[in-house]
């Protein structure tokens, strides 16, 4: 705002006595002080209010203009409740070094021209900042990108102090204020990701009001620039992949220009947000093609020629053929109505980034296809050096969802579930069959399993505990009841803890000594609660077939 402005608007009470050629200039701030060199504190283009504390004579008046002027204010206002009127001494300062000079009637604080002057800028800055986010949009939706995200995040940050972050589903940086100072840490990144997902499964329009310690956040959600928030049929179909705009402040008083603004800026980030989803077109499709010669038993050699296609696109300048690996995710709702597979296909390329890393674009080592409910990704690995082919390498399943679960479940409310399954690394087409089957089953072992996300890795396919998920309910009872029931009813009726002292011998692998050391127990009791438990269950402890109905028994009770 000028502050030729601020001199009409009769309710500020100002009266200019000096710098009338000057009242073109431009204000970009206000600040109220008293100290003798307020410098410090000073950017430009500042109205100046004082009290006139600092002045004990006449010739700190000269002092004191001369630091402003050497700031770049635009102009200094000087009240006049403390010493009536604005001492002569100061007046001739300001016309001497061209500074423009009001003085504030008693009876207006300063706190109203405080107020009035942020209130104005505030909204001029608005103006130029959305008329630039609209010259941006038409560029990038015309034309070359202009920047990405990053650009806009910084015109909120430099025009309108806000600060701002573009949030994946699950949490993930995608693009923030390039100022310095701290980020947002990863684990303020989920939670605003979770209360992001649960606020949208309720149906509310965003903004979605957060606040996390000390600090408010107003959650706008990022949709695709060709939908409108009506157009998707079911918020699940979207939930799980629409990007963030998570801002520093309480949207709660905007005004509506202010939301609208916002939301041109959101509208702009969903250009960036279609772009990198067209560019995943490619990789897409490449692993469908490699997965239908899979399931449909092509020629080893036949696939082994589509996947040196795909190893340029996936890891270019790699050279030699990597290692692959599959993972296989499933997305299933409750009431069956809504097909998984595009959401899990969105989701595991979400899933399959480094958490640590940011950027729109980390993905671009990562094909996924998706058939009905389930999508299977194609991961390529950097080729195993011999020393290290029977070492651990690639994709661990519980870490892929350590850093998402909390977001993912908020998402998936009360009625969705993820499962997902990760194979072992293969050298070769001829392995790529196996391992999507691998996977497959290590996701069904997932299912079994109790909770809204869960994950199974190769690893657990090696052991017979994998068998139990898939033992018949009624089955699974019976087998328990028979061997453990009478167990169970005598110690209810002697307390003589024969459940526990079964758990550890069997843990213990039949060691009395071990296990008589590990319940602080003589050898002569173990011993006798041991053929207790014989006698009550006329099985055999010496016998490996009885030691592992046993311990099926615990596992399944």
């Amino acid at each position: 705002m000028r502050l030729r402005a601020l001199l009409d608007t009769d309710a500020l009470g100002l009266r200019l006595l000096g710098g009338e050629d000057e009242l073109d200039r431009t204000v970009r701030g206000v600040m109220t002080t008293d100290l003798r060199d307020p410098s410090r504190y000073l950017s430009g283009g500042e109205l100046v209010l004082t009290g006139l504390a600092w002045r004990r004579d006449a010739a700190d008046s000269e002092a004191f203009v001369r630091l402003l002027v050497q700031a770049q204010v635009a102009a200094l206002a000087a009240g006049e409740a403390e010493l009536g009127n604005v001492p002569e001494d100061l007046v001739v300062a300001c016309v001497r070094h061209r500074l423009p000079l009001f003085a504030v009637h008693e009876s207006v604080a300063f706190a109203t021209i405080t107020e009035h002057v942020v209130r104005q800028v505030s909204g001029e800055r608005a103006g130029d900042l959305a008329a630039v986010v609209d010259r941006h949009r038409r560029m990038m939706t015309s034309g070359p990108a202009g920047g990405g995200p990053d650009v806009v995040l910084d015109l909120l940050g430099s025009d309108l102090d806000l600060r701002a972050w573009v949030l994946s589903p699950t949490g993930r940086l995608i693009a923030g204020p390039k100022e310095a100072g701290p980020g947002l840490p990863a684990d303020t990144c989920a939670k605003l990701a979770a209360e992001h997902l649960a606020a949208a499964r309720t149906g509310r329009r965003g903004p979605h009001r957060v606040t996390l310690g000390s600090s408010a956040y107003s959650l706008f959600p990022v949709r695709s620039s060709g939908r409108s928030p009506q157009a998707s049929r079911d918020v699940r179909e979207t939930v799980l992949s629409d990007w963030l705009l998570a801002v520093e402040a309480d949207a709660g008083d905007w005004p509506e220009e202010r939301l609208d603004l916002l939301r041109g800026v959101t509208q702009l980030i969903a250009v960036e947000r279609d772009r990198r989803d067209a560019a995943r077109t490619v990789r897409r499709r490449l692993a469908q093609e490699v997965l239908e010669l899979v399931q449909t038993g092509a020629a080893p050699a036949e696939i082994a020629a589509r996947l040196r296609v795909a190893a340029p696109v996936l890891l270019p300048g790699l050279g030699a053929a990597p290692h692959w690996q599959v993972v296989v995710a499933r997305v299933e709702w409750q009431d069956g109505g809504l097909e998984g597979g595009p959401v899990a296909q969105s989701l595991l390329e979400e899933i399959l980034v480094d958490p640590s890393a940011t950027g729109p674009e980390p993905s671009d080592r990562i094909a996924v296809a998706h058939t009905g409910d389930e999508a299977i990704a194609l991961v390529p690995l950097p080729a195993v050096s011999t020393e290290h082919e029977g070492s651990e390498s690639g994709l661990l399943a519980d870490a892929l969802l350590e850093s998402v679960r909390d977001p993912l479940s908020a998402g998936l409310d009360d009625d969705g579930r993820v499962t997902l399954g990760v194979s072992a690394s293969v050298h070769s087409a001829e392995g790529l069959r196996g391992a999507l089957e691998e996977a497959r089953h290590a996701r069904r072992v997932a299912a079994a399993r109790a909770g809204r996300v869960c994950a199974a890795g190769h690893q657990e396919l090696a052991s017979h505990v994998l068998l139990l998920p898939f033992v018949p309910d009624d089955v699974r009872r019976a087998f328990t009841a028979r061997l453990l029931d009478p167990l169970r009813d005598y110690d209810r009726r002697h307390r003589a803890e024969l459940i526990p002292t079964l758990e550890a011998f069997l843990d213990c692998d039949g060691s009395w000594t071990r296990c008589a050391t590990r319940l602080h127990l003589h050898v002569n009791t173990l011993r006798y609660r041991v053929g207790r438990i014989e006698q009550l269950t006329s099985r055999d402890l010496s016998r490996l077939e009885d030691k592992l109905d046993f311990f099926l028994a615990l596992r399944m009770s």
